[in-house]
């Protein structure tokens, strides 16, 4: 009866260690993203307006 429940635990535990994985998002490294970041930038402030960009990456950008 020990062993069961300890292999149940250790399968619950090996799940849980698999599902918590980290997401990892390589930060901008090239002159060409830096050149669409920027370009995305001055887009949204030309359409959302001073003080009302929500969020801007390289290839959208939201309002508040």
């Amino acid at each position: 009866m020990n062993i069961k429940r300890l292999a149940t635990l250790s399968l619950t535990v090996a799940a849980a260690a698999l599902c918590s994985a980290c997401v990892f998002a390589p930060p901008i490294n090239t002159v060409a993203d830096s050149n669409e970041l920027a370009k995305m930038s001055q887009q949204a402030l030309t359409t959302c307006g001073s003080g009302n960009v929500k969020e801007v990456s390289a290839k959208s950008f939201s309002c508040k």
